[in-house]
């Protein structure tokens, strides 16, 4: 599922999330959604999201 949709993360969710340092090379960090950063209802590059771990970044995928 896309993570551009505001309303298709939750909180406890696990995500693959790019981080600002990995944009040019597009790797991926999974984890779990601590805390949804984004308000707009959606966003072209992915919602901004807090994981578990500390690390932020933009949702690209979610897990089912």
């Amino acid at each position: 599922m896309e993570g551009t949709k505001r309303a298709n993360i939750k909180i406890g969710a696990q995500v693959s999330i790019v981080l600002k340092q990995d944009q040019r090379t597009g790797d991926l960090t999974v984890g779990v959604v601590e805390k949804i950063l984004t308000n707009s209802p959606n966003h072209p590059h992915g919602i901004k999201v807090r994981l578990d771990s500390g690390e932020v970044g933009r949702v690209k995928h979610i897990h089912q």
